[in-house]
């Protein structure tokens, strides 16, 4: 091992020490200070065999974080995964188990913490779009407008 590679693995074990990070997002990052491909290799493969670096780790407490801390549903989760270069497949592990009543529950809960009426069309339009800027997809967020009025009634 050179010394570059042992340097490119040494920054790479301090970034995953602020961040967990994807391994296409950590290869970027490597590459954005100068390290080459063969150098960014060679960390990845030894990161990862090392346990360091696992990207289904990372799908699974990323959707974790952003449905519980953030309140996003599956298509934002989705989008902010494959913006990481997460595989399509990898994306399907992390939106396992979040079924749709799990959603409509999240979007009534983010509804009821913003303590606005649904009375009228103007109102539910509103809510509508917070909820679809969320990431959740239309029939999740009209079953969490539907619930959250016919509470309020």
């Amino acid at each position: 091992m050179t010394d570059r590679q042992t340097d490119a693995f040494d920054v790479a074990v301090g970034a995953l020490r602020r961040k967990e990070r994807a391994t296409a997002e950590l290869g970027d990052w490597l590459r954005r200070r100068g390290y080459g491909d063969g150098e960014v290799e060679a960390t990845i493969a030894r990161l990862v065999e090392a346990g360091e670096l696992d990207d289904e780790r990372f799908v699974r407490g990323y959707a974790e974080d952003k449905r519980t801390l953030r309140g996003w549903g599956s298509e934002r989760i989705r989008e902010g995964l494959a913006a990481r270069g997460i595989a399509e497949p990898l994306i399907e592990v992390a939106l396992q188990g979040d079924s749709e009543a799990d959603q409509v529950a999240r979007a009534g809960a983010l509804l009821a913490s913003r303590n606005q009426p649904l009375v009228d069309d103007a109102d539910r339009a509103r809510a509508l779009g917070f909820l679809t800027r969320r990431g959740y997809g239309y029939e999740v967020a009209h079953e969490a407008i539907r619930h959250a009025t016919n509470q309020a009634a």
